[in-house]
């Protein structure tokens, strides 16, 4: 036991943690699923801007995910939906999932981040959620066909968000009344099924009859 200046004992070792130490750490089960739903991220943004760019050298070109007529990626690729910003949507995914794999990775490696981070992150993946979502409408009831690979990038953005939204609101991050801290402690796997869950009932529901012909 050593002591300071004016002789009160000084204990050693470890500092003891703060509030604040708490709310910036991050388990590593949050660590793997982002960088594991970034690295899917990326699988689909790059998959899809290939076959985007065979299908401009060729307007014959078909993706290898067009199956029938309801699983059609080529058909999904030529829509103006695709490049709702000027530019091929995938490309944006490769940036941002990419972001996001290197979030996973920082925290595996120890790295903490402040809860202004994990608000940041938070938006971020609530304007993917959105933006996947006005996608899946259009998919559905517009283009009418679907594409594998963004279904893919579909269910790892809602995942993402959903689990970055527990993590926010179970540190008071995001300020949670007391049972809502509680449930996103207990049942954080709900949301993020309920909501694929949705989403599994609206593609059943819209080809039903392609489905069970």
């Amino acid at each position: 036991m050593a002591t300071n200046t004016v002789g009160v004992p000084r204990q050693q070792g470890r500092p003891r943690s703060t509030d604040a130490d708490e709310r910036d750490a991050a388990p590593r089960g949050l660590a793997w699923l982002l960088a594991v739903t970034g690295a899917a991220g990326v699988l689909a943004s790059w998959v899809i801007t290939l076959d985007k760019f065979l299908l401009l050298e060729d307007p014959d070109f078909k993706p290898a995910c067009s199956l029938n007529p309801v699983v059609s990626c080529g058909s999904v690729m030529q829509s103006e939906q695709a490049q709702a910003f000027g530019f091929p949507n995938p490309m944006l995914g490769l940036v941002a999932y990419a972001v996001v794999v290197c979030v996973g990775a920082g925290i595996l490696a120890g790295a903490r981040y402040r809860g202004w981070f994990w608000l940041g992150l938070n938006a971020g993946t609530f304007f993917g959620v959105g933006f996947c979502s006005w996608l899946m409408v259009q998919s559905l009831y517009e283009i009418n066909a679907l594409c594998l690979w963004c279904c893919l990038a579909w269910v790892a953005t809602l995942l993402m968000f959903w689990a970055v939204t527990a993590h926010n609101v179970r540190t008071r991050a995001l300020p949670a009344p007391g049972p809502l801290r509680t449930f996103f402690t207990e049942f954080g796997w709900a949301p993020p099924a309920l909501h694929i869950g949705v989403i599994g009932m609206l593609v059943l529901t819209r080809w039903w009859d392609f489905w069970t012909g």
